[in-house]
């Protein structure tokens, strides 16, 4: 078995950029086993006291069987690849991880959000890494990029709205080059609204698209489900 840090094979993969502020952790890995490139889940890493808890899903907290030490010291979301994931005795081996870029909810400003935020078009990835879960919203987008300017993102909660638990995401190229499509990932902190009740609750993401809709509008919705996050 070899020492390497494999995250560079991974994001020339997907297309990730570095300024998504991604960390990679270095796990012993055979060069041979082209599966453990790939991510296979998007996972919250918590504390807790001396070591670090791995949260696949609303119902499985996990201990890594390979990490006996704290990774963070503060919660993350992540990209993962995981292997012998055992549910009844709560444990996973961890083949490496890999930290998403988190950011709390920005201020709304209703009618000023665009100008505040940037309504550069995306489009939002259907894929595993697009999920709400245990107090997150993870987005895998797509855009062009140049690499010459450093791009924004944000989400913005749109509690004056009259639809309930309406989010709307910003994207600013700030003048990028439009040179090749690649994608980002990045996770918002859900507000504590959201995870009060026992119930699924229906969230609307809104973001301007690449395509046309109806009456010229390029506006895109989509609606996630989302079990609010117990402690």
């Amino acid at each position: 078995m070899k020492k390497t840090t494999i995250m560079k094979k991974y994001l020339f993969i997907l297309g990730l950029i570095a300024a998504f502020g991604l960390q990679s952790c270095n796990m012993d890995n055979d060069n041979n086993d082209y599966s453990k490139i790939y991510a296979n889940a998007v996972v919250t890493v918590k504390p807790r006291g001396n070591v670090s808890l791995i949260q696949l899903d609303n119902d499985n907290l996990l201990t890594p069987t390979n990490i006996s030490n704290q990774l963070y010291t503060k919660e993350v979301r992540a990209l993962a690849n995981l292997s012998d994931i055992n549910k009844t005795a709560k444990t996973v081996f961890v083949n490496w991880l890999d930290t998403i870029l988190t950011k709390p909810m920005a201020k709304n400003y209703v009618l000023k959000n665009d100008s505040a935020y940037g309504n550069d078009p995306v489009e939002i990835v259907n894929s595993f890494e697009t999920v709400a879960e245990d107090g997150y919203l993870t987005l895998r987008f797509r855009t062009y990029w140049g690499n010459q300017k450093e791009h924004s993102v944000n989400l913005v909660y749109r509690s004056d709205a009259n639809t309930p638990y309406l989010l709307e995401f910003h994207h600013n190229a700030n003048g990028d080059a439009k040179i090749q499509v690649n994608d980002g990932i990045v996770a918002f902190k859900l507000p504590d609204s959201f995870n009060q009740g026992n119930d699924t609750i229906n969230i609307t993401l809104k973001w301007k698209s690449f395509q046309m809709q109806n009456a010229g509008d390029s506006t895109k919705t989509v609606v996630l489900k989302y079990f609010p996050r117990k402690n």
